[in-house]
């Protein structure tokens, strides 16, 4: 092992208003060190971070989120009065169920249910 997560950054052109957002899907509160850097420690989870870069999000995410919910179709219906659009519909299978979101600056995430806990 070379090392641990310290903590998940995330470019973006509103470093506060994302922070303010994902503690709202992940518990936690957001945290603004400046115009340029915020984050947020989700309980149980490593610290999400977001930085001010000055290019907007081009093409598909190399690396998402994906949070565990209860209900699928409740939690995506309630990240989208917090801001988030879905893709898609969502999508069912052995494996269990999905549903893909975008966050206030496009960046794609997913709520999931396990088959073994839908």
């Amino acid at each position: 092992m070379i090392g641990r997560v310290d903590e998940v950054v995330v470019d973006c052109q509103s470093p506060a208003s994302l922070a303010g957002f994902w503690a709202s899907i992940l518990g936690g509160e957001p945290v603004h060190r400046s115009e340029e850097w915020s984050f947020v420690d989700p309980p149980g989870w490593t610290r999400l971070a977001f930085q001010r870069v000055p290019e907007t999000k081009q093409g598909k995410n190399r690396l998402h989120i994906d949070v565990l919910v209860e209900d699928v179709a409740v939690a995506s219906d309630a990240a989208e009065a917090l801001g988030a659009d879905k893709l898609g519909v969502m999508q069912r299978s052995s494996a269990g169920a999905f549903q893909v979101l975008r966050d206030p600056e496009g960046n794609e995430w997913c709520v999931v249910r396990p088959s073994t806990e839908v």
